[in-house]
């Protein structure tokens, strides 16, 4: 009599056995003793390594506002105003952040969101501009910082699939899947440099989504997100990703000086678009400091003469017979050696070609 009163009070028409069959489906379903017909059973394998990745990377990925100061016309009171947004993701337990040097250039102040919505006051480690890194530091909990494991970009393949975490548009922690569409490719930095082999993805990338992870189907960090190719400024399918080989070399870097460290000569050279005018296809070597390995080398910069002419320095136009059209030739090849290592040079002198052995020095990137 109780059952059939409650299947009363329902009451959503037919017969009193069909309530009473209603209120135990109910109460099963309300006791987990009946799966729900959208299951995780019922999904494909792909939408549960999705799902999973998804689940395990994003409490690492954070949200980034950067502020700048401001100062009233009128009043010449100092106020803070919101310059941008952007994404991160936490590199280690320590508190370090990576994202995207164009993410916080110019802020006088960051902050930084965590998953469960805190948001940090964060101090800025280093730059790395002709890399578009930078790494922040926050002070919160160890065990709310959880960083996401790193993969390897030389052995990606066209085609594999990958995922992008980040906050287009201030939307926090947005999932988009897609594939490698592309190896190999350069992008220009904010200084003019190229950055080689970044990766190209059709993975929905939008602004707000700069410095967040790009992840293969292992959720491993293969990319950090840095510019889309769109006339309109949002996605169009070609969004591109600095590889994470190249982040493992320089964010320990940024950690431990603030700056990025690289194998040099101890030279200053004539900018590309002077030695263009001149027909010249090479490095032009302006000035070699006094005590560096180029000057115990006998390199050569520009020199003037007693009449006042100018005569120019060294061409540097190959190292270890990897051709030199140009500086940035020059700084892509010496990323592959370490401070200490021996390079052959081959150089032009007024017209004549010859070869000298040079041991790199530590220098810092510009």
């Amino acid at each position: 009599m109780g059952l059939g009163k409650i299947s009363g009070e329902l009451s959503f028409g037919g017969s009193p056995v069909n309530h009473l069959r209603l209120v135990v489906i109910v109460f099963c379903l309300c006791l987990g003793l009946i799966p729900p017909v959208y299951s995780q059973t019922n999904l494909l394998e792909d939408e549960k390594n999705t799902i999973e990745i998804f689940e395990k990377t994003a409490p690492a990925v954070v949200f980034i506002t950067s502020k700048v100061l401001r100062r009233d016309f009128f009043t010449l009171d100092v106020f803070e105003i919101p310059k941008g947004t952007g994404s991160g993701f936490i590199w280690d337990k320590k508190g370090h952040i990576v994202t995207n040097f164009h993410v916080v250039e110019g802020a006088s102040r960051l902050t930084v969101t965590l998953e469960n919505n805190v948001t940090y006051d964060a101090d800025l480690v280093g730059v790395a501009p002709s890399k578009d890194l930078a790494v922040l530091k926050v002070e919160a909990p160890a065990h709310l910082l959880t960083p996401i494991p790193l993969g390897s970009s030389a052995s990606l393949k066209v085609g594999q699939k990958v995922l992008a975490i980040g906050n287009p548009f201030g939307l926090d922690h947005t999932l988009t899947v897609g594939v490698v569409s592309a190896l190999g490719r350069e992008i220009t930095s904010m200084t003019d440099r190229k950055i080689h082999n970044v990766i190209q993805t059709d993975a929905a990338i939008n602004p707000g989504n700069s410095g967040g992870p790009l992840l293969d189907s292992s959720g491993r960090l293969i990319g950090v997100n840095t510019a889309i190719l769109a006339p309109s400024g949002a996605n169009a399918g070609i969004g591109f990703a600095i590889p994470v080989d190249t982040v493992k070399r320089v964010v320990p870097q940024l950690i431990r000086y603030g700056k990025v460290i690289r194998p040099g000569l101890g030279i200053s050279v004539v900018s590309d678009s002077i030695a263009e005018r001149l027909g010249i296809e090479g490095v032009i070597i302006a000035r070699v400091s006094p005590r560096s390995n180029a000057a115990r080398a006998g390199l050569r910069g520009i020199a003037r003469t007693r009449r006042g002419e100018y005569i120019l320095g060294d061409i540097i136009i190959a190292v270890d017979g990897q051709r030199i059209r140009n500086y940035d030739d020059l700084a892509y090849v010496f990323e592959k050696y370490e401070v200490g290592d021996w390079v052959e040079l081959t150089l032009l002198r007024r017209g004549k070609k010859f070869k000298v052995r040079v041991q790199l020095e530590a220098v810092e990137e510009e």
